[in-house]
């Protein structure tokens, strides 16, 4: 289970951790946290020094109900900060959390190595020929409606069954697009209820049937500190107790804000495998 980054080939039979780097200033957990670029270095180098495989940039939020941004802005923000991160950390392999085809291909020739699309394609009908034509990999996610919408179609006859059915449509459509290398995320928080995140966590490994590996994103999510009744600023135990289940049922990719805490739990999951 291999996908290639930039000719590097990154063996997902053991799991890997992506650490999030946020440059949005309304992100729901670390918006606004990086002020300039020495603060930005800081927390990629300590992701870096701590294991993860990704960093994950985004420049548009995608919580619930957040504010739209312009292409413009988003490239403003995004381009510059991947120039800025392989400029001093150059085997950096940087993933370009964006649904828009124009930012992820001036993302890639900027230096960044996967394409993380919220909408599977289905916000901008030119993102899938695009990735298609840059041969980077992709990771689709599960949504429905729009960041701004999505909480209004939270309505499945059977959640996993509906979520394997648009991964395989979506999946096929990639394909034609000549799109090797496919991620799926089956999308938590994304148009789904506290209990239906619960439902599809239990039921992930069946999102296996769909044969890409899984990226599972929950970290500090509404799932958690719903349920615990905490914010999500006291949401990082909660967060570490389902990476575990979430490897256990056979993600292979953790979406994560703390890498440190999230690499202990996939040493920890490896050892118990081994």
């Amino acid at each position: 289970m291999n996908i290639n980054c930039k000719g590097h080939l990154i063996n997902l039979s053991t799991p890997k951790v992506m650490g999030i780097l946020n440059v949005t200033p309304d992100s729901f957990f670390d918006g606004g946290q990086y002020k300039n670029e020495s603060e930005i270095l800081t927390k990629v180098e300590t992701m870096l020094n701590q294991g993860a495989t990704f960093i994950d940039i985004g420049g548009y939020s995608s919580r619930p109900n957040a504010d739209e941004v312009s292409e413009q802005e988003e490239l403003q923000r995004v381009v510059p900060i991947v120039r800025l991160i392989l400029k001093h950390f150059p085997k950096a392999l940087i993933s370009i959390d964006t649904f828009r085809s124009h930012v992820a291909a001036q993302s890639i020739e900027a230096g960044a190595a996967l394409i993380n699309d919220i909408s599977a394609g289905k916000l901008d009908t030119n993102m899938l020929p695009t990735v298609g034509k840059l041969g980077v990999p992709y990771i689709m996610m599960h949504m429905k409606g729009n960041p701004k919408t999505m909480q209004q179609f939270t309505d499945y006859q059977d959640l996993t069954k509906e979520i394997i059915a648009y991964f395989a449509e979506r999946i096929a459509a990639a394909y034609q697009e000549k799109i090797n290398n496919i991620i799926i995320d089956p999308g938590f928080g994304f148009a789904k209820t506290v209990e239906q995140n619960f439902e599809l966590l239990n039921q992930l490994e069946l999102l296996q049937l769909t044969d890409q590996p899984i990226l599972a994103g929950v970290s500090r999510k509404s799932m958690i500190y719903k349920t615990l009744n905490l914010t999500s600023k006291d949401a990082l135990n909660g967060t570490t107790a389902l990476h575990m289940v979430a490897l256990q049922k056979g993600a292979k990719i953790l979406r994560v804000h703390e890498v440190k805490e999230a690499m202990e739990c996939v040493t920890l999951y490896n050892q118990l495998q081994s």
